[in-house]
């Protein structure tokens, strides 16, 4: 498979987030909040996927997004995703 389908961030384990994703049928929160975990230093900096994921857990328990400190803004903003 191609790089865009088939990227080594996600791919560098033995199972892949997406079959864990749908094998619990994870919801779109959860499921991005497994994504970024599994991801964790590979793609971006371990601390920025660990953010990412502690947002989409908090907005499923809440359904709001954790309000952003300057620490967690400034580490968001240093990628491109803000």
């Amino acid at each position: 498979m191609s790089e865009a389908i088939d990227p080594a961030h996600y791919t560098a384990t033995k199972v892949e987030p997406i079959d864990v994703i749908e094998a619990w049928q994870l919801g779109f929160n959860l499921g991005n909040a497994v994504k970024y975990i599994a991801r964790a230093g590979r793609k971006d900096s371990h601390r920025y996927d660990l953010i990412k994921a502690a947002n989409y857990c908090y907005r499923e328990a809440t359904g709001q997004w954790l309000p952003r400190s300057e620490e967690h803004t400034s580490e968001l903003q240093s990628h491109h995703d803000l």
